[in-house]
């Protein structure tokens, strides 16, 4: 089996790279997935340059896992996210929005609509029905919000 493997490396590389990537679609969580392309990678090689002897070939397999993962963490690094603590947590995207009270609060309680819903909101301030409020924290399903005050509002003709 040995003298198969060593006369035939293209072949080896190839073979455990694409088990690797295989093993990689199983769930392994990203662990495999660049080991497996730098063994592709180091078949290809081993194609276009038969010369490469074994402990260059394990080399060049050890070299390209390791710059792979470190390109992929530097690009996940600069890559925006939307917030990382946010992820499962639609509702605080909420933050910021602006609408308008469906009731008078009750014991600083009222509902605003947004999107296809009805949400449940808390001032500290006790406000009137169809008062523009803007949502500035998420307690559970019940969003915190305070009045809004357009900055233009005392402007002569402002909105």
């Amino acid at each position: 089996m040995i003298e198969l493997i060593s006369t035939q490396p293209v072949w080896f590389w190839l073979c455990l790279g694409g088990l690797l990537l295989i093993a990689e679609l199983l769930g392994t969580g990203g662990y495999l997935l660049w080991s497996g392309i730098a063994a592709v990678t180091v078949g290809v090689l081993t194609f276009a340059l038969p010369f490469l002897s074994w402990e260059w070939q394990g080399i060049l397999f050890a070299v390209f896992t390791v710059v792979s993962a470190i390109l992929w963490r530097k690009w996940l690094s600069h890559r925006k996210a939307s917030s990382a603590d946010d992820v499962n947590q639609i509702s605080h995207q909420l933050v910021g929005i602006r609408a308008r009270l469906l009731t008078d609060t009750e014991e600083g309680f009222s509902r605003v609509r947004l999107a296809d819903g009805s949400w449940r909101v808390y001032s500290d301030i006790p406000l009137k029905a169809e008062a523009e409020v803007e949502v500035i924290a998420v307690d559970g399903i019940t969003l915190k919000v305070k009045p809004y005050h357009d900055d233009n509002s005392h402007v002569p003709g402002g909105r």
